[in-house]
């Protein structure tokens, strides 16, 4: 019940790898790009506060020179005249030219009103596009903030570098190298905790059962997220847990799902809880593992839709099938789980999934700084608006993880029971089948 166990403190809203991306932790790490190589395809992110997807760029590296004059507003001239009388004229400091590039970006983003369309400086790009491989170079943990100032290690990676040190679920991060973390955001800290492998980082630790802060060392290294978990319940119900749709998903979701098959469950439990996204084209892969048919479609600002099948095929059979969302599933969680419910193949449980359903595209700037823009959003097999909208349970069961003993999970506990006889007997007397009615 390790796995189990885990899940649980997975269920909070917004669960970030330390040392992951800049973006993933900035916006959301959700689907929404279509499987990026190099920044120019798809994503889909993770939430924290918001999450983010991406689209593909078909030619995603302008260029200053490619831009034509005509479509250089002459209004522009405004701009660098009243940036030529601050140098000249302003008592007090000035940004360098490139935070003034970045800052005037920023300006612009901000009047479009689309929180998802935002720009990332060269390293929290970097950042960001590895995480979209499952690897990156940190510490290997799972962190969010703390409420009362500091990062929360939510889980260390077991036989991982924070994991290692003694670093264990329910520490407080208060520093980084001396420098201080508790009044910092998400994505600047863990800007500090990520590091190239090999190298150390001092981090200062406030524990609960300790009697004051002390320091622990740790040795970075590149790290490698534990993307699925699986097994077998007592019940005879196989369980499976998908925390991000990175680029290795789909094939570790098959290989999970081929092996527990062959132990003949009598039901399968996908939990999607807390996974912000990742690719989109990982989602429409992991979608077809489940149900046979389009799994998303998505409409661009022209108008035109464009759906999206699988190339694999469902390994899970007649095998009835319960999904477990919350609040923290959202974007290629949501086009996984709302195409299993166009299609009735399985029960969700839980609580309304977030609502991220718009695409990013990235585009590399000149720089190596990436911008997202949203340029299409999803909608289920059925024509249903994800983004703003969020699916609903079948079954409603709430969770609050600060009113329920840790040790208990009603969520699972519901699928558990739904997926045991007899309740199972008679769904599928009353189907002819595995597909699951609508308690």
């Amino acid at each position: 019940m390790e796995v189990i166990r885990r899940a649980l403190r997975l269920t909070v809203i917004a669960l970030l790898v330390a040392a992951i991306t800049s973006v993933a932790y900035l916006a959301g790490y959700g689907a929404g790009t279509e499987g990026v190589s190099a920044p120019a395809q798809v994503q889909v992110e993770k939430v924290a506060p918001w999450p983010t997807d991406i689209g593909s760029a078909a030619a995603a590296t302008p260029s200053r020179d490619s831009v034509p004059d005509d479509a250089r507003p002459s209004s522009f001239d405004v701009f660098w005249e009243s940036w030529h009388i601050l140098q000249h004229s302003f008592y007090g400091d000035l940004p360098d030219d490139e935070e003034m590039t970045y800052g005037a970006i920023r300006g612009v983003l901000d009047l479009l009103g689309d929180k998802h369309t935002s720009l990332l400086e060269p390293e929290q790009a970097n950042a960001w596009t590895s995480s979209l491989h499952g690897t990156f170079e940190g510490i290997g943990a799972l962190v969010d903030t703390w409420s009362e100032g500091g990062i929360l290690i939510v889980e260390p990676f077991r036989e991982q570098p924070a994991w290692e040190a003694g670093l264990r679920a329910g520490d407080v991060i208060l520093a980084v190298d001396d420098v201080d973390v508790t009044d910092m955001s998400l994505d600047q800290a863990i800007l500090l905790i990520r590091g190239v492998s090999g190298s150390s980082v001092r981090l200062s630790i406030l524990r609960p059962s300790a009697p004051a802060p002390f320091d622990v060392q740790v040795v970075r290294s590149r790290i490698q997220v534990p993307v699925v978990r699986s097994e077998m319940l007592d019940q005879g119900i196989a369980y499976v847990r998908l925390s991000e749709f990175t680029s290795q998903a789909p094939d570790e979701l098959e290989s999970a799902l081929t092996a527990l098959i062959e132990q003949e469950p009598v039901g399968l439990i996908l939990d999607l809880r807390g996974n912000q996204g990742g690719l989109l084209s990982s989602a429409v892969e992991v979608g077809g593992l489940l149900v046979d048919g389009d799994i998303v479609s998505q409409r661009n600002q022209k108008g035109l839709d464009q759906s999206l099948a699988a190339d694999r095929s469902p390994v899970i059979e007649d095998t009835p099938l319960v999904v477990l969302v919350n609040g923290a599933s959202a974007s290629a969680s949501e086009i996984v789980a709302g195409a299993v419910q166009d299609y009735e193949r399985g029960v969700l449980v839980g609580e309304p999934t977030f609502g991220k359903g718009s695409v990013q595209t990235p585009y590399t700037l000149a720089d190596g700084s990436l911008l997202r823009v949203t340029t299409a959003h999803w909608f289920t097999p059925k024509g249903r608006a994800i983004n703003e909208e969020g699916l609903a349970p079948d079954v409603l069961v709430e969770f609050n993880l600060e009113d329920i003993d840790p040790r208990q999970d009603p969520q699972l506990q519901r699928a558990i029971e739904i997926l045991s006889a007899p309740m199972l007997d008679q769904f599928m007397e009353a189907t002819g089948g595995s597909t699951l009615p609508r308690p």
